[in-house]
């Protein structure tokens, strides 16, 4: 019988936060004012708007701004109006906030893991409720790695910083959480039969899902098996690439694999 998700690691989500963190100050602070200004690989945003949308969101974990956020009905739209009200601001303002806003967070991340807090299930949008502790560290965790590798550096043709099985396991973590909470709010067909997810690499491991969400995998068979680099999955796992075009292998009831991977798209 197959067993629901382990509890997040959040010690070490706490750490890959700071690695995270101090990147984004390294990255950014090698800017020029032009490349600051340019447009980013996020529709609509330039680089400024990505660092202002990260800061939003760590401030938005400890200030009542917070709470539009937990019951809006429209994640990305709740990701705009924060960027919107930010456009204006001067690059010393939007990095002040960040750092002043993930410093912050981080702060209320180390109280909270150390309590039962960490586990009350708390709602974001449509992605579901999450336990505290992990929606902080993973939501914060993602949101770094993702926008920096895959919307910041190769927009601005510089090369993609290295990461390490810690961070990758946070980003997973929250990935496969928010993914497993999609699956049970809009049920793929026939996934009752389950399909595996083998992500391999740094932070990779393996995980089930059937109509009920993600689980994690002990005995029984899967009818479809998805393997893939995991560090290709923030890519192509948000649809900022198609799977079809990535290092994606599929054995088994391959019908049934494509459908479940067509409709992956972690926000």
């Amino acid at each position: 019988m197959s067993k629901r998700l382990p509890p997040a690691d959040l010690p070490n989500m706490a750490a890959a936060l700071r690695a995270g963190r101090a990147e984004m100050l390294n990255f950014t602070s090698g800017l020029t004012d032009d490349e600051w200004t340019a447009p980013s690989a996020a529709a609509g945003w330039r680089i400024a708007d990505v660092v202002a949308h990260i800061g939003a969101t760590a401030r938005s974990f400890y200030t009542p701004a917070g709470l539009r956020t937990i019951f809006a009905t429209n994640l990305e739209q709740g990701n705009e109006d924060p960027v919107d009200r930010r456009r204006d601001w001067s690059r010393a303002k939007v990095m002040a906030e960040y750092q002043r806003a993930g410093r912050r967070a981080t702060t209320l991340l180390d109280a909270v893991r150390r309590t039962p807090a960490a586990r009350v299930r708390v709602p974001l949008a449509e992605l579901g409720r999450h336990p505290m502790g992990l929606m902080i560290a993973g939501a914060l965790v993602f949101d770094h790695h993702t926008h920096l590798r895959h919307d910041m550096a190769p927009a601005l043709g510089r090369p993609v910083p290295p990461t390490d099985a810690d961070r990758m396991r946070a980003v997973l973590t929250w990935m496969i959480a928010v993914l497993s909470n999609q699956v049970a709010q809009v049920p793929v067909a026939g996934l009752d039969a389950r399909v595996a997810l083998t992500l391999t690499g740094p932070g990779g491991g393996t995980w089930w899902f059937d109509e009920a969400g993600a689980l994690a995998p002990s005995t029984g068979a899967v009818a479809a098996h998805v393997t893939a680099p995991a560090l290709t999955f923030p890519d192509w796992g948000t649809q900022r690439s198609s799977w079809r075009d990535s290092d994606v292998t599929l054995t088994g009831d391959t019908e049934l694999a494509a459908r479940f991977l067509d409709a992956v798209n972690v926000i």
